[in-house]
């Protein structure tokens, strides 16, 4: 009597590949970015975003923890790539000009986020309770630019401030009238760029003084 013949196994299916976790990170950041950018930070939920990429909310949340985080990341890598080098515009210019050239740089770039995406100022707007850390990385950029033009300035004699590193925050938070979106949101480009120039100009003034502690 001849044994049954064992039941036939059952076919495996292939095993869906896992997606690097820095690829799905960044298809996160994407999909949420155009959603805030066409329906409003406050009109995208993070279900929207997993609904989007076909995942569960658990999944995105995996990634970044609330929409404020996710908010972070997307500013982040914005700045990482707007605000690179900006020390070395007009290098070869006196550092009064290059400060001068700085600050308008840097308001017509906020400027054209206001016009052009005007989902960041909402962003900005509705998280700021929160001290995201693209806002302290922010400071840190155009600080350490500043500060690099004050250096090179007192190398040459221009400026003489006996820290460098306090002149440049300083510098920063003068700026902060033409920089910051709120203050520049309803104002007329004319009366933003006589301010920007007054304000620069006494920049320079203070720097060429030294000041005691």
């Amino acid at each position: 009597m001849t044994g049954s013949a064992p039941p036939a196994a059952k076919e495996r299916q292939p095993r869906r590949m896992r997606r690097p976790a820095g690829q799905t990170r960044e298809d996160i950041l994407n999909t949420a970015e155009e959603l805030f950018r066409t329906r409003g930070y406050a009109n995208a939920a993070i279900v929207d975003i997993a609904h989007a990429l076909g995942m569960s909310p658990a999944n995105v949340f995996k990634h970044f923890h609330s929409k404020a985080s996710l908010v972070d990341a997307i500013a982040a890598r914005h700045m990482e790539t707007k605000y690179k080098g900006l020390a070395s515009l007009d290098d070869n210019h006196p550092a009064c000009e290059r400060l001068l050239a700085l600050a308008r740089h840097l308001m017509a770039s906020h400027r054209r986020d206001l016009e052009e995406n005007p989902y960041i100022f909402e962003m900005i707007l509705l998280t700021a309770k929160d001290d995201l850390r693209c806002g302290h990385r922010y400071r840190d950029i155009v600080r350490a630019a500043l500060e690099t033009i004050i250096v090179d300035g007192c190398r040459k004699g221009e400026f003489a401030p006996q820290d460098s590193a306090r002149a440049a925050e300083a510098a920063f938070y003068a700026l902060a009238c033409v920089l910051h979106p709120i203050m520049i949101a309803n104002e007329k480009p004319d009366i933003l760029a006589t301010r920007c120039e007054e304000v620069v100009r006494l920049i320079n003034a203070a720097l060429q003084t030294a000041l005691d502690k």
